[in-house]
């Protein structure tokens, strides 16, 4: 059922609704971990969050309002009192002198909202000794701090981490609610909608971003592309490639995370599933792949993508993380 609000968020209402109780009932925690796949919509939640936090409008119930001085900043990403984590410009990891910085600075007092808060993107791509920086912060939180976390999941996240936060865990949203968002709130036509809302496999997030920017479609095709060539390829072609994609390391986790969603198709595909495949406009070649492999080899695949997912978020051998994947992948023996 869907919950009435007016927070720049469309589908995770139940999410929205959790963080309004609190913030009704003054059960506001000192930190968030915000969970999900990529571009499901997690710091779309957490900027509307800090807008609620630090809204001025007089009634509580129209917070964020959107129009005030702290809505507009924070919309912006200029408001004094958030501080945003910063990642490394070439590795994409998140630094233990990143995370140190920040918690000083979430030390100071408001410079002129209730909260000082600090936003940590993709915190999976901190290592273990950057996030034993932030235990201290947790454990010892400055007055009128507050922490939020963005990660794929808890798993590359230390324990204590994650018990120490509130953690609220995206998922995706009906396809249903993607074709009547891009309709209703980004005036796109029926069939535009219908194909981005199937390939978006309910990442409301992705299909918004796509409507901005249209390039992210081809940038999806090249990558599907890529990964249908890889298939047929040699071992030699394959480590070729995996020198390659090694050098652009901020790139790689979106691919892989759409790869995952390829071979997710595969498996449903030759194993016979009545669940829709996300990425339709493929169909063609997802069913030929799936007459020509056994269900173990396509569950393989996916499980070895997925394996190599969790490896990049812990930042360790790229190319060689990209070599055992595709050693992993169907296709050798013919190649």
């Amino acid at each position: 059922m869907s919950v009435l609000h007016n927070w720049p968020v469309y589908g995770h209402d139940w999410a929205v609704e959790h963080l309004r109780r609190g913030l009704q009932h003054g059960r506001v925690r000192h930190a968030y971990l915000i969970t999900g796949p990529e571009a499901i919509g997690k710091e779309t939640l957490a900027r509307a969050f800090m807008m609620a936090l630090n809204c001025t409008h007089a009634d509580a119930d129209w917070r964020p309002c959107g129009e005030c001085r702290s809505c507009r900043l924070i919309g912006s990403g200029n408001h004094p009192d958030v501080i945003y984590a910063e990642h490394d410009a070439n590795t994409g990891a998140l630094k233990i002198e990143e995370v140190r910085a920040v918690c000083q600075k979430l030390a100071l007092k408001p410079f002129e909202s209730n909260y000082r808060i600090a936003l940590f993107r993709d915190f999976d791509k901190a290592r273990g000794p950057a996030q034993d920086a932030l235990l201290k912060t947790l454990e010892e939180p400055p007055p009128q701090a507050l922490l939020i976390l963005l990660a794929p999941s808890v798993e590359s996240l230390l324990p204590t981490i994650v018990s120490r936060s509130q953690v609220i865990n995206l998922r995706p949203v009906a396809l249903e609610t993607v074709y009547g968002t891009l309709i209703q709130h980004k005036g796109v036509l029926s069939d535009q909608a219908e194909l981005l809302a199937g390939l978006s496999s309910g990442r409301l997030g992705w299909a918004l971003r796509v409507v901005d920017d249209p390039g992210l479609l081809e940038q999806r095709e090249a990558g599907l592309d890529l990964l249908e060539q890889v298939v047929g390829m040699s071992r030699a072609r394959r480590f070729e490639v995996a020198e390659d994609l090694a050098k652009d390391k901020l790139a790689i986790y979106p691919l892989i995370e759409l790869w995952q969603s390829y071979w997710r198709d595969v498996v449903l595909l030759a194993t016979g599933s009545p669940v829709p495949i996300a990425n339709q406009d493929r169909r063609h070649s997802l069913e030929q792949l799936a007459r020509e492999l056994a269900p173990e080899e396509a569950i393989s695949a996916l499980e070895a993508t997925c394996g190599a997912r969790d490896q990049l978020a812990l930042n360790l051998n790229l190319r060689l993380a990209l070599e055992v994947l595709f050693l992993q992948y169907p296709g050798l023996r013919k190649a």
